[in-house]
């Protein structure tokens, strides 16, 4: 039976319990929906892998069990190989799954880069995601000391990676940066980024 969005949802609700966390799936599975409607991809899918692929990140805080012991509760769910394939790839150094189809390289590019932008509308006195410009994100990324977390090389080097494989190398970190913004925007209700 093909999994949904829905289901990851359950997912999240049974394994994430810090709304920090659950807030960054949700940044992921907005960013990713966003690029399989441009990349004419199939948007319930990538959303629900951008959704489910730190599920396990609670109960296995670490790089040594994450997410290869997480790959083993799916399949114990019944979550089909290739859904488990793309949540391992974001990890390659750790699981030794290479990045293969656009919706790997997708992944890694949405992943990290939803925390700056969740930083900068959290610091704005409304918190409301709905104020947070390009023009602040820049700023705050220039300020390695904010959400020092996020490392913008590793960003930068996922970026032209997306950008190679999925744009002909044509999307650039910026334009990336909006996209992942826009989509995020559009999710600010279940974000609870709405001020």
């Amino acid at each position: 039976m093909t999994k949904t969005p829905e289901d990851a949802w359950e997912l999240i609700c049974e394994f994430v319990q810090d709304a920090g966390l659950r807030r960054h799936m949700v940044a992921v599975g907005a960013a990713m929906h966003f690029y399989a409607e441009q990349l004419g991809h199939d948007p319930d899918y990538w959303q629900m892998v951008g959704l489910i692929h730190d599920f396990d990140w609670e109960i296995h805080p670490g790089l040594d069990e994450h997410p290869i012991k997480g790959a083993a509760i799916l399949r114990q769910r019944g979550w089909d190989e290739e859904t488990i394939r793309v949540v391992l790839s974001h990890y390659t150094e750790g699981t030794g799954i290479e990045r293969e189809k656009p919706v790997d390289f997708a992944l890694l590019a949405c992943d990290e880069i939803t925390g700056l932008i969740i930083a900068t509308a959290l610091v704005r006195p409304s918190k409301n995601i709905g104020d947070v410009s390009l023009r602040s994100i820049r700023k705050k990324w220039k300020d390695r000391r904010f959400a020092a977390g996020v490392d913008r090389d590793h960003v930068t080097e996922v970026t032209a990676d997306f950008s190679r494989t999925c744009f002909d190398g044509q999307l650039d970190l910026w334009t990336h940066i909006g996209h992942v913004l826009t989509a995020m925007q559009a999710e600010a209700a279940w974000l609870d980024l709405e001020g």
